[in-house]
């Protein structure tokens, strides 16, 4: 599974094993960000799989299953909050990856320290394609002041 650093707090992947999760602490991790829902798809571990691995391996534990079409801003700041207060680097995994990017990124973008315009470059140079991140923007956070503010008000709503 490889690992993507984002920032030096953190990591993003698509879905760890059991052994991968075991291995973490290995790699500099500190904690592990679940942000897969159960039963996503056949074979997956599962919440309560991951949390027993992640607390044997010394590991703090955070589990925000998110879809792309149901993220809400409830879920950016959720997302933000857990890594900032994790008392080290890391590791928010999905299926395979680029929702736990997404929701780093609404952030960055809903915050102001990244400009709508600059996503996609960003995205790219890491891998990723985000496109489904200005869609969100667009439909959530429709920018009406030429910069990257933060849109309507946060009311935490379902998209």
């Amino acid at each position: 599974m490889p690992l993507t650093r984002v920032t030096p707090k953190l990591l993003v992947s698509g879905q760890p094993s059991l052994a991968e999760i075991a291995d973490l602490p290995a790699h500099g991790v500190a904690g592990l960000l679940n942000n897969r829902p159960d039963g996503e798809e056949p074979g997956q571990p599962g919440a309560a799989a991951e949390r027993a691995a992640a607390e044997a391996a010394g590991l703090a534990y955070a589990d925000l299953p998110v879809t792309g079409d149901t993220i809400t801003r409830d879920d950016v700041r959720r997302f933000r909050e857990t890594v900032a207060a994790a008392p080290g680097p890391v590791l928010a995994h999905c299926r395979g990856g680029t929702r736990s990017l997404t929701l780093h990124v609404l952030g960055e973008v809903l915050d102001g320290r990244m400009r709508r315009e600059d996503v996609l470059a960003y995205g790219a140079g890491l891998g990723f394609d985000l496109t489904g991140v200005l869609a969100w923007l667009r439909r959530h956070a429709p920018d009406r002041t030429g910069d990257a503010g933060t849109g309507d008000a946060d009311t935490g709503e379902t998209p």
